[in-house]
């Protein structure tokens, strides 16, 4: 295993538009997480029958790993053996972020720091439930940048209700005043069980049309690319060197470690996910138990299209060996229409082909299995 993905789920409050597997605490349990995590990766190793490491991504998502004590994150990091240049990502909210914390993630062997900036529009982000406001977000996007070793990326979201009057420009240009590498930029999606849909539910929310989210993904689009971003994979922009090399790791379908509640992993031919809620998954792993909450073996077929499209996310595209997986039909039709460029030994999504993503593949699949 040389990637390994660790779920942190702690949360302050829930955010309007989330659904992820977050637990909402006061008082962190820093020292019990860390103690679950580590008895989960020593069984993982002994009855899974990999090697750990050298580690050349980790990565520290949530939830909210910001919210852990710095010296929990370093007894975690600790417990990695990682390459001299290995990429070490820590998820953070901006209001978690002080100088004293920063030097302390550098210290435990954070390269690089993920922040949930989201907006920088004060109404915006009390409608989303964020439990920072916009000088936090400049604050925290200073100390980070003051420390030398941290590349610093950052989150927005865009396709907000239209009656926020959100000024996406405005967002994108106050980002853009700092000297951050690397971009991660979300659509707003409605998911079930949220504050949003409930809102949507009784006409005090509404989606944005599909034509303003078309419009505000090529203008995110336009606007990075214009300023020297990447736009290599469909929500994600970088500067030079600065790609995810763990996220690009998934989009290229190499084995990867996923450790905590809800954490996902790929060994193999094998997808495998954990319980999901945290008290559930430290109870497992108090009595000895695998907190194992599901797999499912991948079948030769299955493994080659998901790597076909998992590049098709991204802008090297996959080369025509894979594509003769889909057939030439789908494929030409997508060529047609824009979707997808034909270019010498390789097939890539153009922007356009990213926007339609989520029914381009599915599409693509019909045909193949009905080919």
């Amino acid at each position: 295993m040389r990637h390994a993905y660790i779920h942190v789920p702690f949360c302050s409050r829930r955010c309007s538009y989330c659904d992820f597997a977050i637990a909402v605490r006061r008082d962190i349990p820093s020292e019990r997480f860390v103690t679950a995590v580590l008895a989960e990766y020593g069984m993982r190793g002994e009855r899974e029958g990999w090697t750990p490491g050298p580690y050349v991504t980790v990565y520290l998502g949530g939830g909210t790993p910001s919210r852990l004590a710095p010296e929990a994150v370093a007894r975690l990091l600790d417990a990695f053996p990682r390459t001299p240049d290995a990429e070490v990502t820590l998820e953070a909210n901006p209001d978690d972020v002080t100088a004293e914390r920063a030097r302390a993630w550098c210290a435990a062997g954070v390269t690089r720091v993920s922040l949930g900036v989201q907006s920088f529009d004060d109404r915006v982000l009390t409608w989303m439930h964020r439990t920072h406001d916009a000088a936090a977000a400049r604050a925290a996007l200073e100390v980070l940048l003051a420390e030398g070793p941290l590349s610093v990326s950052a989150d927005l979201i865009f396709a907000l209700p239209d009656r926020l009057e959100r000024d996406l420009e405005r967002d994108v240009t106050t980002l853009l005043d700092y000297p951050v590498d690397h971009v991660a930029a979300y659509g707003l999606t409605l998911e079930p069980r949220t504050p949003y849909a409930r809102w949507t539910d009784r006409g005090a929310a509404a989606p944005p049309s599909d034509d303003q989210y078309a419009a505000e993904f090529m203008a995110m689009h336009e606007m990075l690319a214009t300023a020297g971003f990447e736009h290599y994979e469909i929500s994600n922009y970088a500067r030079r060197g600065a790609r995810s090399r763990h996220n690009s790791a998934y989009w290229e379908g190499v084995d990867y470690l996923g450790l905590g509640p809800s954490a996902h992993g790929l060994h193999g031919p094998v997808r495998r996910w954990n319980v999901r809620d945290w008290a559930g998954y430290e109870r497992c792993l108090a009595a000895g138990d695998d907190p194992r909450g599901g797999d499912e073996d991948l079948t030769p077929d299955q493994q080659r299209l998901e790597r076909a499209y998992l590049r098709l996310r991204t802008i090297d595209g996959m080369s025509r060996d894979e594509a003769r997986l889909l057939g030439s039909a789908p494929t030409l039709a997508a060529v047609g229409a824009g979707w997808l460029t034909d270019e010498g030994d390789r097939l890539r999504a153009t922007p356009s082909g990213w926007l339609v993503f989520d029914a381009l593949i599915p599409a693509l699949t019909t045909l193949h299995e009905s080919g």
